[in-house]
């Protein structure tokens, strides 16, 4: 069984913005894996499928991104999901703009979201896909975060994306590690 969390802000308001590239890589895994996002509770808006024999539960949280937790751990306790089968998408400042990270574990690097997550599950050791947006140094990082791609960025950020969707794909069947070399490269 796993649970891949995609974080962001809930609302049209934010649909389009950097802050919730999570929110549209859930989307996007949806389509692909088929998993419907169609039940409501836990404070989040989450679907489950079976991809490649696994149980995959995909979770896009409504708590606004500073309490993630507050949602991503009421659904981990009540499908009895271990820290171990937890993977969280997310934006990342100290990324170019499309460049995707994989990791197995570390701190929250000052992202809010996955401050609340690691205080919500008592732990920092558990798996995450950073997704670059780049720094702006024109703009606040709240004004940064919150505004949407720009153009040229557009397309960077598709392929991050997909690049994304894949990996989740790949992690039903493989283990992170393996997961880790074959998309880090």
């Amino acid at each position: 069984m796993k649970l891949i969390v995609g974080l962001g802000n809930p609302g049209k308001k934010f649909e389009q913005t950097r802050h919730n590239v999570g929110f549209m890589a859930i989307d996007e895994l949806s389509k692909e894996l088929g998993i419907s996002l169609d039940q409501k509770k836990f404070q989040g808006v989450y679907g489950k499928g079976i991809v490649n024999g696994e149980a995959v539960y995909l979770l896009k949280p409504q708590t606004y991104m500073n309490l993630s937790g507050e949602s991503v751990r009421p659904l981990m306790e009540y499908f009895n999901i271990e820290v171990e089968d937890l993977l969280v998408i997310y934006d990342d400042l100290d990324l170019p703009t499309g460049k995707v990270r994989l990791r197995q574990k570390g701190s929250a690097g000052g992202h809010n979201g996955m401050k609340s997550i690691i205080t919500h599950v008592h732990t920092q050791d558990f798996k995450r896909v950073r997704i670059g947006i780049d720094r702006s140094s024109r703009h606040s990082v709240i004004d940064y975060v919150l505004k949407p791609f720009s153009k040229e960025e557009t397309e960077p950020i598709q392929d991050a994306i997909e690049r994304t969707v894949k990996a989740c794909e790949a992690w039903t069947t493989n283990s992170f590690p393996e997961v880790m070399n074959k998309f880090n490269a």
